[in-house]
């Protein structure tokens, strides 16, 4: 941790958010049979990653954890995903990220999904920074973290030597 990083979740609070989060998905879903978990790459991923695990110890509703790359450069929505369209059709879908900063990446994520039928899709981050300049509103939200633009955010998590942590610098 560098001089001008305070240090927000340390990783016992991270996983406190997670397992917070994922009972509020099983109790947002308590009718469902299937679950699919899309994680944006990367950190969003492995976000869904760590949902997942929560949730098979929570819960015997099947998951499917889908891959979204974004080009979150482009201007326009540039997506693929690592499953083909069957297995999300017609079912709940979590789109999961990390932070939530202008609201672009959900945006761009929630696109890939709205040509294909589904059931209810509900938006995941762990922190939440409040600067967004898309419509786009979180169902679930680990911390809500109100900061000036020119600070950010760093979650580090899953990132071998390191132990996960959220800072803001």
């Amino acid at each position: 941790m560098s001089q001008n990083q305070v240090l927000v979740l340390d990783k016992k609070q991270i996983q406190q958010k997670i397992n917070r989060i994922a009972y509020q998905i099983l109790e947002d879903n308590l009718e469902e049979k299937e679950i699919v978990l899309a994680g944006i790459w990367d950190r969003g991923y492995k976000l869904a990653l760590r949902l997942a695990t929560v949730l098979e110890e929570i819960s015997d509703c099947k998951l499917t954890i889908l891959r979204v790359d974004l080009e979150k450069q482009s201007s326009k929505l540039v997506a693929k995903t690592d499953l083909p369209e069957s297995n999300w059709k017609n079912k709940v879908i979590i789109l999961v990220d990390d932070v939530l900063n202008s609201g672009k990446t959900l945006a761009y994520g929630l696109g890939v999904f709205l040509n294909t039928p589904h059931k209810k899709i509900r938006t995941v981050v762990l922190v939440d920074r409040s600067h967004k300049i898309f419509p786009i509103a979180t169902d679930f939200v680990g911390l809500e973290l109100s900061t000036i633009l020119k600070e950010h955010v760093d979650v580090i998590m899953d990132v071998e030597g390191e132990e996960d942590r959220v800072y803001l610098s």
